[in-house]
């Protein structure tokens, strides 16, 4: 089955899910003549996230998950089934199990079976099997699904509370010597700030998801920790879509995970007024045959990748990507998942005039601000206002787990700022790592 039929299949299932798509699949708002469904952007999926779908066995119980805010206040709603987890844990599993099992990373994800245990742990060619994980992940699903993904591959995984302060952290580093660390890139470089010497917690993998985490990043992380740049398996995913991808050393690009087709498309084509990209890099969307409460047909991650291509990846054609370049939404990632309104709706409870300008620099994020009524100590309550706005934030902000918010006042010229808020819902990005 090609791709568009694959697209076209799953947007009748999920129409017979949630009626308010099988709504949209009816007005046909994509260009005519188009075969496909319709973008799932922001805008047309925001109003319905509340939305549990109709349709699934009698008695199924679904797990919700909360993430960040919308334009309405209210923060997300995420379903999923108990066949969403299955299948989530399952493809999260195989993933690591094939690369733990190998020298260098490998991400196909093409055996159907469960993954291989090894007696006590995954071999993968090391003089010692893999035994222990620590997960340190802050909260949401893939942190409340880890210890089930990795004792399904025979690994034993503990994990850490996000609200612990970072001593703690290092503290039951050097008490488990796990051989597999799990973390984000900004709870990491929180680790390595206070930790000294990384290389005597015994860590021989390290696998990431969050933020991104650029080579060159990853190449001082390999080196503080005395170990590999291929031991360092960096994913990406949603709390949306599931797994979207991991790094594959041995092609040197992100392989998509199973159950995905990804297309992508130019940000005109969103119809949200973003500036254009480059030539080589694309938006990505996804639909995913796996997911049955989300509905994830034609789904808009607002992550910008370079170079997406289809390639043979060990004799199986893959869809592929060189990397994420950023995202031109209206969320960012600072060790959970904060939005654009979440900061607007903070910072106006302090300035109804302010003029809010988000950047993001590597991992850091800064608020810029102009405004006639605040002044420089009124900051320190604007910053906490953001930062408790997703109280996981706050809580990894207070224990030392991440960066703090940098708030900033510009100085206003005149009457005061031309417009207050957030003018154009955009994250302005620096240089990365």
């Amino acid at each position: 089955m090609n791709d568009d039929a694959i697209v076209i299949r799953m947007a009748l299932e999920t129409a017979s899910r949630f009626p308010w798509y099988a709504k949209l699949l009816n007005e046909r708002p994509e260009p005519e003549g188009s075969r496909l469904p319709p973008l799932l952007t922001a805008r047309r999926l925001e109003p319905y996230y509340e939305s549990a779908p109709r349709g699934l066995a009698a008695g199924v119980s679904l797990n919700a998950y909360s993430t960040s805010g919308t334009s309405s206040g209210r923060r997300k709603t995420i379903y999923y089934s108990p066949e969403d987890e299955r299948q989530y844990i399952e493809i999260k599993a195989r993933m690591f199990a094939e690369w733990l099992a190998g020298g260098a990373s490998s991400v196909n994800g093409e055996d159907s079976g469960h993954p291989a245990r090894h007696g006590n742990g995954i071999e993968g060619g090391e003089s010692r099997p893999f035994r222990k994980v620590l997960s340190d992940m802050g909260t949401g699903h893939a942190a409340a699904t880890a210890p089930e993904v990795f004792e399904s591959i025979g690994l034993a995984c503990e994990s850490l509370s996000f609200e612990l302060p970072i001593v703690e952290h290092l503290k039951k580093l050097e008490a488990l010597r796990p051989d597999v660390l799990y973390t984000m890139p900004s709870i990491l470089d929180r680790i390595l700030a206070a930790a000294g010497d990384a290389s005597r917690f015994g860590i021989r993998r390290i696998i990431l998801v969050g933020e991104i985490a650029p080579p060159a990043w990853q190449r001082k992380i390999a080196a503080r920790f005395g170990i590999r740049e291929t031991d360092i398996l960096d994913t990406c995913g949603s709390i949306e879509i599931g797994t979207i991808a991991g790094y594959d050393h041995s092609v040197g690009r992100y392989v998509l995970a199973e159950g995905l087709t990804a297309e992508c498309v130019s940000a005109e084509e969103l119809g949200e007024n973003f500036d254009p990209l480059p030539p080589d890099e694309k938006v990505l969307v996804l639909t995913s045959e796996v997911r049955e409460a989300f509905p994830a047909v034609r789904y808009v991650t607002y992550d910008v990748v370079r170079d997406f291509r289809t390639m043979t990846v060990r004799g199986v054609q893959r869809q592929t990507f060189a990397g994420i370049v950023k995202r031109i939404g209206p969320e960012l990632k600072h060790g959970e998942k904060i939005s654009l309104y979440d900061i607007e709706e903070a910072v106006l409870l302090h300035a109804d005039d302010a003029d809010i300008r988000v950047e993001v620099n590597g991992r850091k994020l800064s608020v810029r601000l102009r405004s006639a009524k605040l002044t420089a100590e009124k900051l320190p309550a604007v910053r906490q206002s953001i930062e408790e706005k997703i109280p996981a934030i706050g809580a990894m902000i207070r224990g030392g787990l991440l960066d703090a918010i940098e708030v900033a006042l510009e100085l206003v010229a005149g009457s005061g700022p031309a417009q207050k808020g957030i003018k154009t819902r955009k994250i302005h990005y620096g240089e990365t790592e």
